[in-house]
């Protein structure tokens, strides 16, 4: 075990895989310089210029140069810096790289790693603190990826550069320096949950940086009483529909949490598929249909905090 920034754990994870496999490679802007989280630092000093390829500022051009790369055998990850600039290159996503394989009839396969980091940027207003991976979850032919910890964002990367199909990959804007254990041997498999603590009041969901809400909130539940079972989804798509619905099906109830917008957001799926599949009570909480604001107060108000969490459950089993 080795105590690592959720940064750290990119860095080396990515490291690892490009010293094994030549055909690994990194694009995007200021990748040569680390990136502007720090989590490809090293990198161009280790492998070269023409493996950690700094691009001009189009993402369009970034993502159709990845397209075309792993079309040619590559495998390259492409660095969007924060996803509210990918929507730039959304149409080499949309309209290539997740329809090659089933348009050509698996003559082609686009195995890129699309890092596209999510969520509310401290101070960084409306464009630039955006959680889109229900978009995403939205789009037949790719994987959505979530990782909350830094273990998790140094097996899951690994997993995602040998899964073979695009993976949009979803790394929160304010988990970076964030630090954990991290155990270079533990594999992680694509499209499973990890629960973080047992409960048979409620079954808790959530991912990327709401899980560490959640567990603050369920912290505060259990000395009121309430003991929450909390699931990491990790993966938006596929997602660990037998481990929710397992829980479900013994505590009767389940809340969906996630920082994105509640309006036509993730957590309705969960909730639908469990209320359709077990006949649960389910709940949703996510943000208000608003921007998110530049001034501490505004962007207040674009959070779902502990407090929040806490006084939805409360209400929800009363």
């Amino acid at each position: 075990m080795v105590l690592m920034t959720y940064a750290e754990a990119a860095v080396r994870a990515l490291a690892r895989e490009m010293e094994t496999d030549r055909n690994v490679v990194v694009l995007g802007e200021d990748v040569g310089r680390g990136g502007i989280f720090g989590q490809y630092k090293g990198l161009q000093q280790q492998f070269g210029a023409q493996r950690v390829i700094d691009t001009p500022i189009s993402e369009a051009a970034i993502m159709g140069a990845g397209v075309g790369m792993a079309l040619a055998g590559l495998r390259p990850v492409i660095e969007m810096r924060v996803v509210d600039f990918a929507l730039c290159g959304m149409d080499e996503m949309v309209n290539q790289a997740a329809k090659n394989r089933y348009m050509f009839g698996g003559q082609g396969r686009v195995p890129i790693v699309a890092r596209m980091p999510i969520g509310i940027w401290d101070a960084s207003a409306a464009q630039h603190s955006q959680s889109f991976e229900s978009w995403f979850a939205h789009l037949p032919g790719v994987v959505v990826v979530c990782p909350a910890t830094p273990q998790d964002n140094y097996s899951m990367l690994r997993a995602a550069l040998a899964c073979g199909d695009p993976v949009v990959y979803m790394e929160h804007k304010t988990l970076w320096g964030r630090t954990g254990d991290v155990d270079e041997t533990v594999e992680a498999v694509l499209g499973q949950a990890q629960t973080l603590r047992t409960g048979n009041h409620l079954t808790m969901v959530s991912w990327s940086r709401q899980v560490h809400v959640c567990a603050q909130a369920c912290a505060r539940l259990a000395e009121l009483g309430i003991e929450v079972e909390l699931i990491d989804l990790r993966s938006i798509w596929p997602w660990d529909r037998d481990a929710v619905l397992r829980s479900c099906a013994r505590t009767g109830h389940l809340m969906v949490v996630h920082e994105a917008v509640q309006a036509a957001g993730f957590g309705a799926e969960i909730a639908a598929t469990a209320a359709e599949q077990l006949g649960c009570k389910v709940r949703r909480l996510g943000a208000p249909r608003i921007p998110v604001g530049y001034s501490p107060v505004l962007e207040a108000q674009a959070r779902v905090d502990a407090d929040a969490v806490v006084a939805a459950v409360r209400a929800f089993l009363k």
